[in-house]
């Protein structure tokens, strides 16, 4: 399977996930939209919009992925952006940056950005 293909079908089969846990969740057909700059896929969880980056791919490039979606996400910030992917036959993970994530849990700082050193 080429490339192309495989990451068609992995959203394909992330959203078949994310709608059967009951999230609303729509792929955007980038060949059709002419998607860039839109997620792969938009899902809305407890009226948060998600701009999710799906990757089903061998060789892991997290840092350029996670680029990809924090810049196209700041297109529409009330979007939080997220990385889900896989390697064949693994599970599926999720990259989210600490701040977004203590945010979703409802967990505040005392004085200062989760993320700062």
């Amino acid at each position: 399977m080429n490339s192309k293909k495989k990451g068609s079908a992995g959203e394909r089969e992330l959203l078949d996930i994310l709608r059967r846990h009951g999230i609303e969740a729509a792929r955007n057909d980038q060949m059709y939209v002419g998607g860039a700059g839109l997620p792969d896929i938009l899902a809305t969880i407890a009226g948060r919009e998600f701009h999710i980056e799906a990757k089903r791919c061998e060789s892991l490039r997290l840092n350029e992925w996670l680029e990809q979606a924090y810049h196209d996400a700041a297109k529409t910030p009330q979007r939080i952006p997220v990385v889900i992917f896989r390697r064949s036959r693994q599970k599926w993970h999720v990259a989210i940056s600490l701040d977004n994530l203590f945010s979703l849990l409802g967990i505040r700082e005392e004085g200062g950005n989760a993320e700062t050193p």
